[in-house]
């Protein structure tokens, strides 16, 4: 499956060229392949008829809220419509581009455990949840230990504490 983006080279609306630029960055970024067809190029005219026909959304602007024909940019899985660019646009907030050009999602990566894989690993007894009870206290210890060391609490304060004590 192509998904194709019908462009215009050279359209005079600013507007619909930041979008069909805006949507060719995302396409790119999301490292979504992806055609372009320009329905302003000779030969192309086919490839223009068949966007505004099978368009369902105008793609209206500021500048024409109520165009004619539907402006580009438009999205098509092969021949299946997806939307135009307010449709993109709102699939890429909510995360959401894959559903909208219909392509198969991403399979969803297996949550890593902290401790290793968990599920090869033994259940765990009483005897091993006091064990790493007390790792985990004297992790803590250590922490706070390094925490006053790094605060100017360390061996030479403790040194010249005791020299001053002495007569």
């Amino acid at each position: 499956m192509v998904i194709k983006v019908y462009i215009s080279g050279m359209s005079g609306n600013k507007e619909v060229k930041k979008r069909q630029q805006r949507v060719t960055m995302i396409m790119d970024s999301k490292h979504i392949e992806y055609t372009v067809i320009d329905i302003t190029e000779p030969g192309q005219e086919g490839e223009k008829d068949f966007m505004q026909t099978n368009a369902q959304h105008k793609g209206c602007t500021i500048s024409d809220p109520n165009p004619r024909h539907a402006l580009p940019p438009q999205l098509f899985n092969d021949t299946e419509y997806c939307g135009d660019y307010d449709d993109f646009d709102m699939a890429n907030e909510v995360d959401n581009l894959e559903v909208f050009l219909k392509l198969a999602a991403p399979a969803a990566p297996e949550p890593e455990h902290k401790n290793g894989d968990e599920t090869t690993a033994p259940p765990a007894t009483g005897d091993d949840d006091a064990t790493n009870t007390a790792v985990a206290e004297d992790e803590d210890e250590n922490k706070e230990n390094k925490t006053e060391d790094n605060n100017g609490a360390g061996a030479g304060d403790g040194a010249e504490a005791e020299g001053a004590n002495e007569v």
